[in-house]
């Protein structure tokens, strides 16, 4: 399976909210059925609290809130990050 970086953006937000996303390309079509590999991730040094998108195989496209693991429905890569966005504003109360 080789992978190929399609996006990647690392920030910090007010010295304190470390936010890092990746889209890779993946070739592997069984696993990965979008053709894609991501992981976006919002992380509070200061408490610990996360909000994480992933899709890793085996359990497909899901959303990390805290303790809590939703499933999630990918469309595209730009809905992808609109909703990361929005799920970091709603439950970490910061823009990104």
């Amino acid at each position: 399976m080789k992978a190929v970086l399609k996006y990647s953006q690392k920030l910090t937000i007010k010295n304190r909210f470390v936010v890092h996303l990746t889209i890779h390309e993946i070739s592997d079509l069984k696993k990965y059925p979008d053709g894609i590999k991501y992981g976006l991730v919002c992380a509070d040094t200061k408490t610990g609290r996360k909000v994480l998108l992933d899709n890793h195989h085996p359990k497909g496209p899901h959303i990390h809130l805290e303790d809590l693991e939703l499933p999630y429905e990918f469309i595209d890569e730009d809905t992808l990050i609109d909703d990361f966005k929005k799920l970091v504003l709603e439950h970490m109360e910061i823009k990104i």
